[in-house]
């Protein structure tokens, strides 16, 4: 960034008596925590201003931006949480809220595709419902952080097909490729889906002309989606990612963490899969990921 040039002690009194000025009206707000949340708003969005020395003209182009951001959002989707996302915001809260706690899992971003009331299925079903891909046997147990078992864990599972889309991305109201099942009695889980692979985010709109302004690729790096609760448990919202994937450096909403990259071994059509399912031959992939949830309130 090129150097400011330089500002006069007059000049920096008239911008500081500026932010105390904005600060001080919020003193009457009935909420202590939301006058907290909007005087530090206030100091960090100054200090931003004159750090860069915002011109008039960016000021401009940032509320048409925004706009924008606005106009593009709708019941489907989201573009404020995209911006969210493609900007490191969604996993800094995402860290802020999840504290590193013994061995428990790590956290990772939720994702716009999340829906309530998907399908349960039983041990060892299939959660794909038809979305296209290769099959894949996903199993592990779900623990907490001495090694104890969590029997009746509830285990949320989405993921996007072969082709790079969420079912909610169609239009005909398909359910695939989500569903929910529940720990056994030994704390253990198993179910199919597809192996991941890698997909972009939406960039069709205004998150996606700043991406190319600033030559970043909107493409996620290969994962599945887990959320999982339980009775006197912190609830997870984590991916599992596939190793070797290349775009495991450039997620582009940053939410690969080495923890929670893992092992999709490659079996051809004439291995029997685990269950004895009949796959047609097709080849097919598995992996294990055992989840460790942290206390509640930890």
């Amino acid at each position: 960034m090129p150097e400011p040039h330089p500002v006069s002690a007059e000049q920096t009194q008239r911008e500081l008596d500026l932010i105390e000025l904005v600060v001080t009206s919020f003193d009457g707000a009935p909420d202590e925590r939301l006058r907290t949340v909007l005087q530090s708003l206030v100091r960090h969005l100054h200090a931003f201003v004159r750090e860069v020395r915002l011109s008039e003209a960016e000021w401009n182009t940032a509320i048409e931006f925004l706009t924008a951001v606005g106009r593009i959002t709708d019941d489907r989707r989201q573009e404020f949480i995209l911006l969210s996302d493609v900007l490191g915001v969604s996993m800094q809260v995402v860290a802020v809220n999840n504290e590193a706690y013994a061995n428990a899992t790590e956290a990772t971003v939720f994702g716009p595709f999340f829906v309530d009331d998907a399908p349960e299925i039983g041990q060892g079903e299939d959660m794909a419902f038809g979305a296209v891909g290769e099959a894949c046997w996903v199993e592990g147990g779900v623990r907490d952080t001495a090694g104890n078992p969590i029997p009746g864990a509830r285990i949320e599972v989405w993921e996007a097909d072969e082709d790079g889309f969420y079912d909610v991305q169609y239009t005909d109201g398909r359910t695939a490729a989500r569903a929910h099942l529940f720990s056994d009695e030994n704390g253990d889980y198993r179910f199919w889906g597809l192996t991941p692979t890698p997909y972009p985010i939406p960039h069709d709109g205004p998150v996606g002309q700043m991406l190319e302004r600033v030559n970043r690729s909107p493409m996620r790096a290969s994962h599945l989606h887990f959320m999982v609760t339980a009775p006197g448990f912190r609830r997870l919202v984590t991916h599992i990612f596939v190793r070797g994937d290349e775009l495991l450096k450039s997620d582009s909403v940053f939410g690969v963490k080495d923890s929670l990259v893992m092992d999709f071994a490659q079996h051809p059509g004439s291995e029997p899969a685990p269950d004895g399912r009949d796959l047609g031959g097709a080849p097919w992939s598995s992996t294990r990921f055992d989840i460790v949830l942290a206390p509640a309130q930890s």
